[in-house]
């Protein structure tokens, strides 16, 4: 057998196993029921596997705390942005980033902090963008805002020194 599988560590898994079952639609592979600090949960999510533990500092488990951001996150590709962003909230979640469409890659998405401590960042495709068009349109955004950073420093230029409009006469014709 071969696979990936995603580990992560939880207050406790069987309560985080309640409340993500009701967010998201996952597959319990594996659920011990043992004293809080034993448990482990294995599920599965769109076809990833998932194990839970609980938090146990006596065998080094160490989950999320309050002012211990977490540097990575789950993204979640989902069927309803919508729907499933309010339950999280409704379940307890924290609003990192309310759904935001983003029409021009043909996505929505949202972030939110689950009541574990863990980012979850959601996904909905509405149409599919190729690589190509999407390059294509960061290279325009990027072009964008380096052209309003120079505008930008030649008016803040201009404002404290009269006189030196021509050393940025160059920026001007780019």
């Amino acid at each position: 057998m071969i696979g990936v599988e995603i580990d992560f560590v939880v207050s406790d898994s069987i309560k985080a196993l309640e409340t993500y079952e009701k967010i998201f639609d996952i597959q319990r592979v594996e659920v011990s029921n043992y004293e809080r600090g034993l448990n482990e949960v294995i599920f599965t999510m769109y076809g990833t596997r998932f194990h839970m533990l609980d938090e146990n500092p006596e065998y080094q488990l160490v989950g999320p705390h309050p002012g211990n951001p977490q540097p990575m996150w789950i993204n979640v590709l989902v069927p309803d942005i919508e729907r499933t962003y309010e339950t999280a909230i409704s379940l307890g979640g924290t609003e990192i980033q309310g759904v935001t469409k983003m029409d021009a890659l043909g996505i929505s998405n949202a972030l939110f902090s689950c009541p574990f401590g863990y980012v979850w960042m959601l996904h909905q495709v509405h149409r599919v963008v190729t690589p190509k068009e999407r390059h294509a349109m960061l290279e325009s955004m990027l072009k964008q805002t380096r052209r309003e950073r120079r505008r930008l420093r030649r008016e803040n230029a201009k404002k404290a020194r009269p006189g030196y409009e021509e050393y940025f006469a160059e920026d001007d014709e780019e």
